[in-house]
């Protein structure tokens, strides 16, 4: 795979769903039903909570931050994040700007990429 501080793609395109199946006999929080593949995917996304990952929007802007939760409508709240503009933009300095705690929008998400764990990783940008 790839070296130290290398990110893998999450998710290319925002195809998140916010219908819900149940069909199995696992039961979530709510006491619904889930199926399996919704059981592999809620654990997928809990081994994630605290990791850090960056955002790419559709108005080209970047986020990064640290995972900390999404809902049903794929909403993602960073914290600690940072936001660093298109590069296009003639008042970008490159600089990241300091949001602490951001709402993502899901309709607003293009990809998302996790930062491998690494002892010493380097940042993202």
């Amino acid at each position: 795979m790839a070296g130290p501080g290398a990110t893998v793609p999450l998710r290319e395109e925002n195809g998140c769903s916010s219908r819900r199946q149940s069909t199995s006999s696992v039961g979530d929080s709510d006491g619904e039903k889930e199926d399996p593949a919704a059981g592999r995917a809620r654990r997928h996304l809990e081994g994630l909570l605290n990791k850090n990952m960056r955002i790419r929007m559709t108005d080209g802007r970047t986020l990064v931050g640290c995972f900390l939760c999404t809902d049903r409508d794929c909403n993602v709240i960073l914290g600690s994040a940072q936001e660093f503009l298109k590069p296009s933009d003639s008042f970008s300095t490159g600089e990241p700007r300091v949001l602490g705690l951001a709402m993502v929008p899901g309709h607003h998400i293009v990809s998302i990429e996790v930062q491998q764990e690494t002892r010493a990783g380097p940042p993202y940008l």
